[in-house]
């Protein structure tokens, strides 16, 4: 970076960069109602659009396909925010009898241990941790979600338009550059890599929910789809996602069974966890799409306090987008490296 008085220091330019992303991050977390909405809509473009460039290749018109793969998006849409609705309003309401029944057994547990010697204080396990957390959290997160799909329309007519430019960008793109094939080469090669992220992570997501929703439903737990619909969300978080998801279902199944039905659940989640993050993940992404633990838990706690609950459920696409476009350039490309785990490190 130069001036009229020659270069700028290396700390005058690192303070700058700072200062800059501190601006550009307070103005989207101030822009967060109206970014939300469109960071949703890109999302169901991205998953979409193969499923569109399908359609056409089999010989469908552009406007038929565009019409079905719209039918599709708004009527699972549509399911999603009445489960979400309905299921959410009816956990809030029974909430504080669940967190009543929690500090019950945390209470009975304390005098347990207080009996065989182990002194928790007076406070007692309560004091150490929240047993209502994990559940007030999960309601947080679908409300939040559904707070989000109340803008059904604006995401709706988002998409739209999103999937019409896609057809026609990449024409766009080489009338606007000199020298295009350069270009859209490397810019394919990223386009190509996201959507094939996006959507292999999007089929695994909602197949470990169905599974999940299922198991559920046979152990007879209460709100199976509603815990196989934030199985879903969460298992686009590696490592740290099924572990969220999997607590309030195991807590509920403990107040509702006891704890036999406790360590069914568990097992369930832990069998499909294993199966979909040592076989299923690997086999269709690859390792080299992996990320740190380290990486995921700080891309959750950054975009959830920027974007709030919808920003944690989309941290992974947004930081596997930023890492697939380090990757695509050989000068960035030790930056993904460092963002990876060790699957990444080994193949390199």
């Amino acid at each position: 970076m130069n001036t009229e008085n020659g270069p700028l220091s290396r700390p005058v330019v690192i303070l700058l960069t700072a200062a800059s992303f501190v601006v550009v991050i307070a103005g989207l977390k101030s822009a967060q109602s109206i970014l939300v909405p469109f960071m949703l809509a890109g999302f169901i473009a991205i998953v979409c659009a193969p499923f569109l460039f399908w359609l056409k290749k089999r010989g469908l018109p552009d406007w038929l396909a565009l019409v079905a793969v719209i039918a599709v998006v708004s009527l699972m849409g549509t399911m999603v925010v009445a489960l979400v609705g309905n299921s959410v309003n009816d956990f809030t309401k029974n909430l504080p009898a669940y967190q009543a029944q929690l500090e019950a057994k945390a209470t009975a547990l304390t005098a347990v241990l207080d009996r065989v010697g182990v002194d928790l204080s007076q406070g007692g396990i309560t004091e150490l941790v929240d047993p209502g957390a994990s559940m007030r959290f999960a309601s947080s997160l679908l409300r939040g979600l559904g707070n989000a799909l109340s803008n059904a329309f604006v995401i709706q007519l988002t998409v739209i338009f999103l999937l019409l430019e896609a057809a026609g960008f990449r024409d766009k793109v080489r009338s606007a550059l000199a020298e295009p094939e350069s270009s859209l080469q490397g810019f394919d090669q990223f386009v190509e890599s996201v959507n094939r992220y996006m959507v292999i992570k999007t089929w695994v997501s909602l197949a470990t929910g169905l599974v999940i929703a299922l198991w559920l439903v046979i152990l007879g737990v209460d709100y199976p789809l509603l815990w196989g619909l934030l199985a879903f969300l969460l298992n686009y978080v590696p490592n740290i996602g099924s572990i969220i998801a999997a607590v309030p279902a195991v807590l509920l199944a403990a107040l509702q069974f006891g704890l036999g039905s406790a360590l069914l659940v568990t097992g369930g989640y832990l069998a499909v966890n294993m199966v979909v993050g040592n076989v299923v993940e690997p086999r269709f992404m690859g390792k080299g799409l992996g990320l740190s633990t380290l990486v995921v838990f700080v891309s959750l706690v950054f975009w959830g306090w920027v974007f709030g609950p919808v920003g944690m459920l989309l941290s992974m696409p947004l930081t596997m987008v930023v890492k697939i476009a380090l990757m695509s350039s050989d000068e960035t490309r030790w930056l993904a490296i460092m963002m990876g785990g060790e699957g990444v490190r080994n193949e390199e």
